[in-house]
Protein backbone atom coordinates (compact mmCIF):
# COMPACT_ATOMS: atom_id res chain seq x y z
CA UNK A 1 0.00 0.00 0.00
CA UNK A 2 1.26 3.41 -0.93
CA UNK A 3 1.91 5.93 1.93
CA UNK A 4 2.86 9.59 1.72
CA UNK A 5 6.34 10.70 2.59
CA UNK A 6 5.97 12.08 6.24
CA UNK A 7 5.76 10.94 9.63
CA UNK A 8 3.16 12.66 12.33
CA UNK A 9 2.78 13.05 15.99
CA UNK A 10 -0.62 13.19 17.42
CA UNK A 11 -2.38 15.10 19.79
CA UNK A 12 -3.28 12.94 22.97
CA UNK A 13 -3.24 9.70 24.85
CA UNK A 14 -5.70 8.12 21.95
CA UNK A 15 -6.54 9.27 18.85
CA UNK A 16 -9.59 11.91 18.54
CA UNK A 17 -12.17 10.90 15.44
CA UNK A 18 -10.43 13.60 13.34
CA UNK A 19 -7.28 12.27 13.49
CA UNK A 20 -8.30 8.77 12.51
CA UNK A 21 -9.79 10.54 9.16
CA UNK A 22 -6.82 12.65 8.58
CA UNK A 23 -4.35 9.26 9.27
CA UNK A 24 -6.74 7.11 7.05
CA UNK A 25 -7.37 9.76 4.08
CA UNK A 26 -2.92 10.95 4.17
CA UNK A 27 -1.05 7.52 5.03
CA UNK A 28 1.65 8.61 7.09
CA UNK A 29 4.84 6.44 6.42
CA UNK A 30 4.96 5.98 10.12
CA UNK A 31 4.19 7.90 13.76
CA UNK A 32 6.19 9.86 16.45
CA UNK A 33 5.21 9.73 19.80
CA UNK A 34 5.94 12.56 23.05
CA UNK A 35 5.11 12.64 26.54
CA UNK A 36 1.94 14.32 25.41
CA UNK A 37 0.66 10.45 24.17
CA UNK A 38 2.24 8.52 26.91
CA UNK A 39 0.53 7.44 30.42
CA UNK A 40 0.80 3.72 31.18
CA UNK A 41 1.99 0.57 29.43
CA UNK A 42 -1.39 -0.65 28.39
CA UNK A 43 -2.54 2.64 26.81
CA UNK A 44 0.99 3.78 24.94
CA UNK A 45 0.11 -0.04 23.27
CA UNK A 46 -3.27 0.44 22.69
CA UNK A 47 -2.33 3.64 20.86
CA UNK A 48 0.50 2.10 18.73
CA UNK A 49 -1.69 -0.56 17.58
CA UNK A 50 -4.70 2.38 16.89
CA UNK A 51 -2.32 4.28 15.00
CA UNK A 52 -1.22 1.10 12.92
CA UNK A 53 -4.29 0.16 12.01
CA UNK A 54 -5.76 3.48 10.69
CA UNK A 55 -2.87 3.80 8.34
CA UNK A 56 -3.89 0.09 7.33
CA UNK A 57 -0.08 -1.31 7.88
CA UNK A 58 0.75 -3.26 11.20
CA UNK A 59 4.16 -2.93 10.43
CA UNK A 60 4.45 0.84 9.84
CA UNK A 61 7.06 3.02 11.63
CA UNK A 62 6.30 4.07 15.26
CA UNK A 63 9.06 6.62 16.80
CA UNK A 64 10.00 8.29 19.85
CA UNK A 65 12.90 10.37 21.63
CA UNK A 66 14.45 7.68 24.12
CA UNK A 67 17.81 8.74 24.93
CA UNK A 68 18.49 8.80 28.75
CA UNK A 69 19.29 11.78 30.25
CA UNK A 70 16.94 14.96 30.08
CA UNK A 71 15.09 13.82 26.16
CA UNK A 72 13.27 10.85 27.47
CA UNK A 73 9.65 10.72 27.08
CA UNK A 74 8.63 7.32 28.77
CA UNK A 75 9.43 7.79 32.12
CA UNK A 76 8.74 6.78 35.94
CA UNK A 77 6.39 5.56 37.34
CA UNK A 78 6.21 2.69 34.07
CA UNK A 79 9.92 3.31 32.91
CA UNK A 80 13.36 3.69 34.43
CA UNK A 81 15.23 6.65 34.15
CA UNK A 82 18.39 6.36 31.85
CA UNK A 83 21.74 8.38 31.56
CA UNK A 84 22.36 11.08 29.12
CA UNK A 85 25.09 10.49 26.69
CA UNK A 86 27.56 12.25 28.63
CA UNK A 87 27.85 9.80 31.58
CA UNK A 88 28.93 6.99 28.86
CA UNK A 89 32.01 9.39 27.64
CA UNK A 90 32.50 10.16 31.01
CA UNK A 91 33.15 5.91 31.59
CA UNK A 92 35.08 5.67 28.35
CA UNK A 93 37.61 8.20 29.45
CA UNK A 94 38.23 5.63 32.70
CA UNK A 95 38.39 2.47 30.26
CA UNK A 96 37.04 3.05 26.69
CA UNK A 97 35.59 -0.71 26.97
CA UNK A 98 33.37 0.07 30.34
CA UNK A 99 32.39 2.77 28.64
CA UNK A 100 31.36 1.40 25.35
CA UNK A 101 29.41 -1.84 27.20
CA UNK A 102 27.72 0.20 29.26
CA UNK A 103 26.26 2.38 26.53
CA UNK A 104 25.34 -0.92 24.81
CA UNK A 105 23.47 -1.66 27.74
CA UNK A 106 21.57 1.16 28.60
CA UNK A 107 20.74 1.13 24.66
CA UNK A 108 19.87 -2.77 25.10
CA UNK A 109 17.30 -2.39 28.20
CA UNK A 110 15.52 1.04 26.49
CA UNK A 111 14.95 -0.94 23.17
CA UNK A 112 13.23 -3.92 25.43
CA UNK A 113 11.14 -0.96 27.33
CA UNK A 114 10.50 -0.01 23.80
CA UNK A 115 9.50 -3.28 22.22
CA UNK A 116 6.90 -4.46 24.26
CA UNK A 117 4.99 -1.28 23.49
CA UNK A 118 5.32 -1.84 19.92
CA UNK A 119 7.40 1.02 19.20
CA UNK A 120 9.92 -0.22 16.71
CA UNK A 121 12.40 3.10 16.18
CA UNK A 122 14.84 4.84 18.54
CA UNK A 123 15.31 8.72 17.65
CA UNK A 124 19.26 7.77 18.81
CA UNK A 125 22.42 7.61 18.75
CA UNK A 126 23.65 11.34 18.39
CA UNK A 127 26.52 11.69 16.95
CA UNK A 128 26.65 15.72 17.30
CA UNK A 129 30.40 16.85 18.68
CA UNK A 130 29.46 19.69 21.24
CA UNK A 131 31.80 22.54 21.53
CA UNK A 132 32.48 25.42 24.25
CA UNK A 133 30.40 28.54 23.81
CA UNK A 134 27.68 26.23 21.98
CA UNK A 135 23.73 26.12 23.33
CA UNK A 136 22.94 23.69 25.98
CA UNK A 137 20.10 21.81 23.57
CA UNK A 138 22.51 19.35 22.59
CA UNK A 139 25.18 19.44 26.32
CA UNK A 140 25.47 16.20 28.07
CA UNK A 141 23.22 14.47 25.48
CA UNK A 142 26.74 14.08 23.83
CA UNK A 143 28.79 11.49 24.10
CA UNK A 144 32.26 13.54 24.27
CA UNK A 145 33.93 15.89 22.20
CA UNK A 146 36.33 13.93 20.09
CA UNK A 147 35.17 12.31 16.80
CA UNK A 148 36.35 9.08 17.05
CA UNK A 149 34.72 8.61 20.28
CA UNK A 150 31.56 9.73 19.78
CA UNK A 151 31.31 7.65 16.77
CA UNK A 152 32.45 4.17 18.84
CA UNK A 153 30.03 4.90 21.67
CA UNK A 154 27.22 5.92 18.98
CA UNK A 155 28.00 2.22 17.54
CA UNK A 156 27.85 0.91 20.81
CA UNK A 157 23.99 2.62 21.55
CA UNK A 158 22.72 1.15 17.56
CA UNK A 159 24.29 -2.34 18.89
CA UNK A 160 21.86 -2.60 21.48
CA UNK A 161 18.84 -1.00 20.21
CA UNK A 162 19.48 -3.66 17.33
CA UNK A 163 20.00 -6.32 19.58
CA UNK A 164 16.43 -5.82 21.23
CA UNK A 165 14.72 -5.57 17.35
CA UNK A 166 14.88 -1.54 17.44
CA UNK A 167 15.83 0.47 14.53
CA UNK A 168 18.19 3.79 15.11
CA UNK A 169 18.12 6.84 13.36
CA UNK A 170 21.52 8.68 13.49
CA UNK A 171 20.97 12.55 14.66
CA UNK A 172 21.38 15.01 13.97
CA UNK A 173 22.90 14.98 10.36
CA UNK A 174 25.97 16.66 9.40
CA UNK A 175 26.17 17.33 13.20
CA UNK A 176 24.55 19.99 15.80
CA UNK A 177 27.32 20.57 18.15
CA UNK A 178 28.32 24.10 17.24
CA UNK A 179 24.97 25.34 17.09
CA UNK A 180 24.44 28.25 19.63
CA UNK A 181 20.85 28.45 19.38
CA UNK A 182 17.96 26.05 20.51
CA UNK A 183 16.46 25.15 17.27
CA UNK A 184 13.26 25.18 18.73
CA UNK A 185 13.35 28.50 19.07
CA UNK A 186 15.78 29.87 15.92
CA UNK A 187 17.74 29.23 13.44
CA UNK A 188 21.77 29.07 14.36
CA UNK A 189 24.61 29.94 12.06
CA UNK A 190 27.69 27.83 12.11
CA UNK A 191 31.00 30.13 10.02
CA UNK A 192 33.13 26.98 10.79
CA UNK A 193 35.44 26.59 7.41
CA UNK A 194 34.88 23.51 5.55
CA UNK A 195 37.88 21.50 6.66
CA UNK A 196 37.76 21.96 10.00
CA UNK A 197 33.89 21.01 9.91
CA UNK A 198 35.13 17.68 7.91
CA UNK A 199 37.91 17.17 10.55
CA UNK A 200 35.41 17.45 13.52
CA UNK A 201 31.53 17.65 13.18
CA UNK A 202 31.20 15.55 10.40
CA UNK A 203 33.59 12.56 10.92
CA UNK A 204 32.13 11.61 14.16
CA UNK A 205 29.23 10.46 11.68
CA UNK A 206 31.06 9.12 8.84
CA UNK A 207 31.80 5.83 10.85
CA UNK A 208 28.11 5.37 11.20
CA UNK A 209 27.33 6.27 7.50
CA UNK A 210 25.66 2.88 7.65
CA UNK A 211 23.10 3.34 9.35
CA UNK A 212 19.48 2.63 7.69
CA UNK A 213 17.88 6.42 9.18
CA UNK A 214 19.54 9.54 9.86
CA UNK A 215 17.64 13.25 10.88
CA UNK A 216 18.98 16.27 10.22
CA UNK A 217 20.03 19.27 11.41
CA UNK A 218 18.55 22.89 11.38
CA UNK A 219 21.71 24.16 11.65
CA UNK A 220 23.19 26.74 8.65
CA UNK A 221 26.89 25.62 7.66
CA UNK A 222 27.70 29.55 5.89
CA UNK A 223 31.16 27.47 4.12
CA UNK A 224 28.80 25.29 2.45
CA UNK A 225 25.61 27.14 2.17
CA UNK A 226 25.02 31.03 3.68
CA UNK A 227 21.19 30.85 3.19
CA UNK A 228 19.94 27.49 4.25
CA UNK A 229 20.17 25.47 7.27
CA UNK A 230 20.94 21.60 6.46
CA UNK A 231 17.38 20.64 6.13
CA UNK A 232 16.66 22.90 3.57
CA UNK A 233 20.17 22.65 2.00
CA UNK A 234 20.23 20.55 -1.66
CA UNK A 235 23.99 21.41 -1.41
CA UNK A 236 24.46 19.96 2.01
CA UNK A 237 22.25 17.21 1.43
CA UNK A 238 23.97 16.02 -2.04
CA UNK A 239 27.64 17.21 -1.17
CA UNK A 240 27.87 16.51 2.54
CA UNK A 241 25.47 13.96 3.92
CA UNK A 242 25.20 11.89 0.76
CA UNK A 243 29.14 13.05 0.04
CA UNK A 244 31.54 13.53 2.79
CA UNK A 245 30.05 11.55 5.37
CA UNK A 246 28.60 8.72 2.98
CA UNK A 247 25.39 8.34 4.15
CA UNK A 248 23.18 6.11 1.75
CA UNK A 249 20.00 5.51 4.53
CA UNK A 250 16.81 7.12 4.81
CA UNK A 251 16.97 10.70 5.46
CA UNK A 252 14.63 12.27 7.27
CA UNK A 253 14.00 16.21 8.66
CA UNK A 254 14.13 17.76 12.20
CA UNK A 255 10.58 18.52 12.84
CA UNK A 256 9.19 20.63 10.41
CA UNK A 257 7.63 22.99 13.44
CA UNK A 258 10.75 24.05 15.28
CA UNK A 259 10.98 28.08 14.84
CA UNK A 260 14.75 27.65 13.22
CA UNK A 261 12.97 27.16 9.44
CA UNK A 262 11.18 30.31 7.98
CA UNK A 263 8.24 30.74 6.02
CA UNK A 264 4.87 28.34 6.65
CA UNK A 265 4.61 24.68 7.38
CA UNK A 266 3.49 24.31 3.77
CA UNK A 267 6.47 26.19 2.64
CA UNK A 268 8.88 24.53 5.06
CA UNK A 269 7.72 20.97 3.49
CA UNK A 270 8.33 22.16 -0.08
CA UNK A 271 11.71 23.12 1.05
CA UNK A 272 12.33 20.23 3.04
CA UNK A 273 11.52 17.81 0.18
CA UNK A 274 12.96 19.94 -2.87
CA UNK A 275 16.43 19.85 -0.87
CA UNK A 276 16.64 16.11 -1.08
CA UNK A 277 15.16 14.86 2.56
CA UNK A 278 13.33 11.68 1.83
CA UNK A 279 10.63 12.55 4.47
CA UNK A 280 9.42 15.26 6.45
CA UNK A 281 9.07 15.07 10.37
CA UNK A 282 6.25 17.17 12.14
CA UNK A 283 6.07 16.52 16.09
CA UNK A 284 3.43 18.77 17.73
CA UNK A 285 0.20 16.97 16.74
CA UNK A 286 -1.67 20.25 15.96
CA UNK A 287 -4.17 18.83 13.09
CA UNK A 288 -4.32 22.23 11.17
CA UNK A 289 -0.39 21.62 10.67
CA UNK A 290 -0.34 17.79 9.99
CA UNK A 291 -2.63 18.85 6.99
CA UNK A 292 -0.23 21.45 5.86
CA UNK A 293 2.33 19.15 5.64
CA UNK A 294 0.47 16.08 3.97
CA UNK A 295 -0.37 18.79 1.47
CA UNK A 296 3.08 19.40 0.69
CA UNK A 297 4.42 15.48 0.72
CA UNK A 298 4.63 13.44 -2.45
CA UNK A 299 3.62 9.99 -2.25
CA UNK A 300 6.55 7.76 -1.05
CA UNK A 301 8.47 6.49 -4.12
CA UNK A 302 12.17 6.14 -6.28
CA UNK A 303 14.85 6.28 -4.36
CA UNK A 304 13.49 7.97 -1.12
CA UNK A 305 11.07 4.83 -0.97
CA UNK A 306 13.73 1.96 -1.73
CA UNK A 307 15.80 3.43 1.37
CA UNK A 308 12.96 2.98 3.38
CA UNK A 309 11.75 -0.13 2.18
CA UNK A 310 15.93 -1.20 2.83
CA UNK A 311 15.57 0.60 6.57
CA UNK A 312 13.15 -1.74 7.68
CA UNK A 313 13.86 -4.81 6.51
CA UNK A 314 17.43 -4.07 8.70
CA UNK A 315 15.31 -4.74 11.50
CA UNK A 316 15.92 -7.60 13.40
CA UNK A 317 14.21 -9.74 16.25
CA UNK A 318 15.29 -9.01 19.72
CA UNK A 319 18.13 -11.27 20.53
CA UNK A 320 17.24 -13.46 24.20
CA UNK A 321 17.45 -10.65 26.94
CA UNK A 322 17.96 -11.27 30.67
CA UNK A 323 17.04 -7.93 32.04
CA UNK A 324 17.22 -8.12 35.73
CA UNK A 325 21.28 -9.08 34.74
CA UNK A 326 22.01 -6.24 32.07
CA UNK A 327 20.04 -3.88 34.82
CA UNK A 328 22.60 -5.24 37.58
CA UNK A 329 25.49 -5.29 35.30
CA UNK A 330 24.65 -2.04 33.84
CA UNK A 331 24.60 -0.46 37.74
CA UNK A 332 28.39 -1.77 38.52
CA UNK A 333 29.15 -0.21 35.31
CA UNK A 334 27.82 3.58 36.14
CA UNK A 335 29.09 3.29 39.63
CA UNK A 336 32.12 3.70 38.23
CA UNK A 337 30.97 6.65 36.97
CA UNK A 338 29.41 7.86 39.72
CA UNK A 339 26.16 7.56 38.50
CA UNK A 340 23.46 4.44 39.49
CA UNK A 341 20.15 4.09 37.12
CA UNK A 342 17.05 4.70 38.62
Amino acid sequence: MSTRAFITGISGLELSAAERQFIRGERPWGFILFKRNIETPAQVAQLVSELRAAVGDPEAPVLVDQEGGRVQRLGPPHWPVYPPGAVFGALYDIDPALGLEAARLSARLIADDLIQLGITVDCLPLADVPIDGADAVIGNRAYGTEPAKVAAIGRAVTEGLEQGGILPVLKHIPGHGRATADTHFRLPEVDTPQKELERTDFAAFRPLADLPMAMTAHVVFSALDPVHPATTSATIIEQVIRGVIGFQGLLMSDDVSMNALAGSIAERTRAIVAAGCDMVLHCNGKLDEMQEVAGETPELSGKALERAKRALASRKPPQPFDRLAARAELDVLLDRAGMKSA
